[in-house]
């Protein structure tokens, strides 16, 4: 076969990429723009002066505000298009790794997973055109976000060159973790251990950065270890170099020559790294829906919470920096809707806020990833076996429920242990850890809208993602955007009090759980009901 004929078909399975995932792909571009836009305004209000910037920027020698956001390059000249790169670059690379890796992961080791490329591979299909064609979806998908971003930084007024290297740094960063997973893919013949393994090597990049930082604020040696540094030592708003992007680039190239090295010397389905062979029979748990959804969900549950853990002790150790804060910007204050009594409690409320975003996530993702097992046809062996269908979302839904509830346990003592560490108070520890499981009605509500939807009608299950996107952005710019209480009730946050500087509400509560249950049994009823696949 010819080097021509190695890529045959590339052009028509790129635009079929393009077509099935347009939705997602619109989802992400304006999700990105209007996250960096309000991001920006928010930033503008929360530092309305040269007075309160400069108070900011005193405080980025604090390591846990290091390991949060990066180098500091503007220290003694802090603008707000400085405070923009500092603070906002980190999360806006680490959500186009998010999507890269997912991305790459659905259109690679998922096809093979399912049998689709077997039978896309007996068309006149080149070689490489399927990982070609995947390759550049994610070029496509990673250059509109990239833009996106560009976009709304011009938008909200930012210096426009910058902003375009943000928006390219932003595309760079999502292709080396796009080709990182690629290279992962070949490795494994899950794509859950694919995705797995490929966010925690984004974690490992995360935590190599941020000590890499902490070492040296500009940035040390070890921070070159890590792609997100790349983007960021580009020292955006404050002194731009391109030549970082270049590694950005380079490693790309890298990544993916890799990749289509590897493709060569395995088979389609198989993984160069052979499956361990399980034992002869199951153990009786294994043989339990809920044993069986265990199993499944438990790489992608432990590698979160180790996440999470240092992320919520991290958060919770800026404590003993928020009464400095507000000192010398007031205006924080209405922004993050400090009520003005007691700031530490007010602070780690809303900073246990943010990290429970972590198990809405797993609890929606653990509900849906059935979805998986239905369309793959594994889930009929398990009603073949005697199982009732009952049965499985029920043992599903345990299984993400007792998930979701150590990962909330896991986020309330971490932020208690940092706020406890930051104040030196350790009542805090006890306090924070019950607050957390004041979210959790809120929480197996939104398992209940995954309950629902996989249950009777699986088209609709981006619904639930939806909420958790709403959820998020009710919970980080609520108070700025001023929404109506129809509105941002949306969100099962907004229904929960400011643990624990508020006074907890019982019926809310109460309603919260009533909407679990309700939810929960249409989503029984209709799996009951509905045909599979």
């Amino acid at each position: 076969m010819g080097r021509s004929s190695d890529f045959t078909g590339t052009g028509r399975l790129l635009r079929l990429n393009l077509r099935l995932g347009r939705i997602g792909l619109a989802i992400w571009v304006v999700a990105m723009f209007v996250g960096v836009w309000s991001s920006v305004v928010a930033l503008a209000e929360a530092y309305p002066d040269q007075a309160a910037l400069d108070a900011r920027a005193a405080l980025l020698g604090n390591p846990a505000a290091v390991m949060m956001t990066g180098p500091a390059f503007a220290v003694d000249d802090y603008t707000l298009a400085a405070a923009t790169a500092n603070e906002l670059s980190l999360y806006v690379l680490l959500a186009v790794a998010i999507m890269a890796i997912l991305w790459t992961v659905r259109h690679t080791r998922t096809e093979e997973e399912s049998g689709r490329l077997e039978m896309v591979r007996a068309l006149p299909v080149g070689r490489y055109a399927p990982a070609t064609a995947a390759m550049l979806t994610l070029l496509v998908a990673t250059g509109l976000v990239g833009a996106a971003t560009a976009g709304a930084l011009v938008a909200a007024e930012m210096p426009v060159v910058d902003s375009l290297a943000f928006g390219l740094a932003t595309m760079l960063t999502g292709m080396v973790f796009a080709g990182l997973t690629a290279v992962v893919a070949q490795l494994t013949e899950s794509a859950r251990t694919v995705s797995a393994a490929s966010l925690g090597l984004l974690a490992a990049a995360f935590l190599v950065r941020g000590v890499g930082d902490v070492i040296e604020p500009t940035g040390s040696w070890l921070s070159w270890f890590s792609p997100l540094a790349w983007a960021q030592q580009t020292r955006l708003y404050v002194d731009l170099r391109w030549w970082p992007l270049l590694v950005s680039a380079g490693a790309t190239l890298l990544l993916f020559g890799v990749a289509a090295a590897l493709i060569r010397r395995r088979d389609i389905g198989a993984g160069l790294r052979s499956a361990r062979s399980g034992p002869a029979r199951a153990g009786a748990a294994l043989r339990t829906p809920a044993g069986l959804a265990e199993a499944l969900m438990r790489g992608s549950f432990l590698a979160v919470t180790v996440g999470m853990a240092f992320f919520a002790v991290a958060m919770g150790a800026l404590a003993n920096e928020v009464d400095t804060l507000l000192e010398s910007n007031p205006e924080l204050a209405q922004w993050i809707a400090l009520t003005g009594g007691d700031l530490t409690a007010d602070f780690a409320g809303i900073i246990l806020g943010f990290t429970l975003i972590a198990p809405l996530v797993v609890g929606v993702s653990g509900v849906l990833s059935l979805n998986a097992e239905e369309s793959t046809g594994r889930l009929e062996g398990l009603l073949v076996g005697g199982r009732s269908r009952t049965s499985v979302l029920s043992g599903w839904l345990l299984t993400t429920v007792v998930q979701v509830v150590a990962l909330t346990l896991v986020c309330g003592v971490g932020v208690g242990i940092g706020v406890s560490a930051a104040t030196g108070t350790w009542s805090w520890l006890g306090e924070l850890v019950v607050a957390s499981l004041v979210y959790l009605p809120a929480l197996v509500a939104a398992v209940g809208v995954a309950a629902a939807l996989q249950g009777a009608s699986p088209r609709l299950r981006v619904i639930a993602w939806v909420v958790v996107g709403w959820t998020a952005i009710v919970l980080f710019l609520g108070e700025l955007l001023q929404l109506p209480d129809w509105l941002a009730g949306i969100s099962p946050f907004w229904h929960v009090p400011a643990v624990p500087g508020a006074d907890v509400t019982a019926a809310p509560l109460l309603v919260l759980g009533g909407i679990a249950v309700a939810l929960t049994a249409v989503g029984l009823w209709g799996f009951r009901h509905r045909d599979l696949g």
